[in-house]
């Protein structure tokens, strides 16, 4: 029963880095952070940003490009004279229409330039705000997958007490069989056990759900068979706080990002500046338009009426010649349409929808110069001057925040060493004081509550043992997080 007893509380001590199920896929803690940087959706969200920042800056260096639009329409107008002061204006024949137009214009201002440069930097800040979020989703991550091993570590120990109860309840049993115990004994035994299960089904429960909150945080469906595979070495810290301080400084990508937005506001503030200088724009166009009257003989009979008008008005005035006494007009009888022109006539009426008569083409180019614009260009550069005085601020702010953060992690971490060293010589301690309490126990000399008094001292001890060992680790990422890189 010794031989036993030391057996199971050796595997209560370990800590394997395999999880309950030994035929699962292993997960290390590497591929959980791939997995994650391919699946996370907030993660993923972050690109989005940079997305963003690159549509902004091709806007910005278009701003430099000549601006074009083009149209094509069509049109229908009744063949009904208007009348204005009792005149009526219009044909009397349906007419088609068509028009195209073709327009370039093209702004140059000095603010462009100013938009130009904080594009550009608005492209840096979202690279390091991607690295950001790739930090949080490490530490996140990496403290979920801690804390599932600490809960599979937890859970191994509440089931080895289990066995170290039931062994308990055997031994009071054969001692009530000699009459070396009282049934008192056993049914403390009893309980005890029960209320052991309970703990370890409470324990395998916690487990299974902070492996699915790990699962969530990788973002894909979970597999509860998953071993996870990945535990670091536990090794005394000895960096130098001076040093991470500065490297926190160069490698933090917040930090990196907040100095870029500082240069956007900037460039902003000097671009909104550039309206107190002069802007100069260009413009063209060129278009053409064509008509067609629905009746092919149109403009056939308004040339005929035409031509008997003049007819008419020839011959009066060749009959007031020969009255007096002059010579005719011997061409009235010419005034008359051919077929040939006629046809003619008609061929031109053919020109819609394509046939076009060009209009006549603009060119522009103008230069001006802001004077007051009720003080709407000082207030812009007021306010990108107090941008600019706030993104040096939020900088200061973080700065001071990241030294508090690294100072306080890395302070952590030297305690959580040295408190993980008090818990292994505790939980060595209680382990020696459990088995002279059951050897004690099974001669006669304490009593069954006595033994159980050691057995849930070593419970503690083991436990805040292995509460230790995972907090190490989760204070090393959180300095790790803090300073911006991998410290291992």
């Amino acid at each position: 029963m010794r031989k036993l007893l030391c057996a199971l509380l050796f595997i209560a001590t370990a800590l394997p880095a395999a999880g309950q199920s030994v035929s699962g896929p292993a997960l290390s803690l590497e591929d959980a952070l791939s997995l994650a940087r391919a699946n996370n959706p907030t993660y993923l969200q972050s690109g989005n940003e940079r997305r963003r920042a690159d549509a902004s800056l091709r806007t910005a260096r278009g701003s430099f490009l000549p601006s074009a639009s083009t149209n094509f329409g069509t049109g229908y107008r009744q063949g009904k004279p208007q009348f204005f002061d009792g005149v009526a204006f219009g044909s009397n024949s349906d007419i088609l229409s068509s028009n195209w137009g073709l327009n370039v214009s093209a702004n140059l201002s000095a603010t462009y330039f100013g938009s130009l440069n904080a594009a550009k930097s608005s492209v840096t800040a979202a690279n390091f705000d991607i690295t950001t979020s790739d930090q949080n989703l490490r530490f996140n991550v990496t403290s979920q997958y801690f804390l599932v091993l600490e809960d599979q570590a937890q859970a191994r120990l509440q089931d080895t007490l289990i066995a170290l109860n039931q062994l308990q309840l055997d031994l009071a049993r054969a001692k009530a069989g000699v009459g070396s115990a009282t049934t008192l004994d056993v049914k403390t035994a009893e309980v005890a056990l029960g209320t052991q299960k309970v703990t370890a089904l409470r324990a395998r429960n916690a487990a299974v759900v902070d492996l699915l909150r790990l699962f969530q945080n990788i973002g894909v469906p979970p597999q509860l068979d998953a071993r996870l595979t990945t535990m670091p070495p536990i090794a005394e810290p000895k960096f130098d706080l001076r040093q991470l301080l500065a490297m926190a400084m160069q490698s933090n990508p917040s930090i990196a990002a907040l100095v870029a937005r500082i240069d956007v506001a900037k460039q902003t503030y000097q671009g909104q500046r550039g309206q107190y200088l002069p802007s100069l724009s260009f413009s063209a166009a060129i278009g053409g338009s064509s008509q067609q009257y629905t009746d092919n003989n149109y403009l056939v009979t308004q040339a005929q009426q035409s031509l008997a008008s003049s007819q008419s008005q020839c011959f009066l005035e060749d009959s007031l010649r020969r009255g007096a006494g002059l010579s005719g007009i011997p061409t009235c009888g010419s005034l008359v349409l051919s077929p040939a022109q006629a046809a003619q006539l008609r061929s031109s009426n053919q020109s819609f929808p394509f046939k076009f008569v060009s209009n006549p083409y603009t060119l522009s180019l103008g230069l001006s110069l802001p004077l007051f614009n009720g003080f709407q260009r000082e207030q812009a550069i007021e306010s990108s001057a107090a941008d600019q005085s706030d993104a040096q601020f939020n900088l200061k702010s973080a700065q001071l925040k990241l030294t508090a953060d690294v100072q306080a992690a890395h302070v952590t971490l030297i305690a959580d060493y040295q408190a993980l060293k008090l818990q292994e010589s505790n939980s060595v301690a209680a382990r020696d004081a459990l088995q002279l309490a059951e050897e004690r126990y099974r001669v006669g000399l304490n009593s069954l509550v006595d033994l159980q008094q050691s057995r849930s001292a070593y419970e503690t001890a083991e436990g805040s043992r292995i509460n230790a060992v995972f907090e190490f680790h989760r204070a090393f990422a959180a300095l790790e997080s803090s300073v911006g890189r991998s410290l291992r």
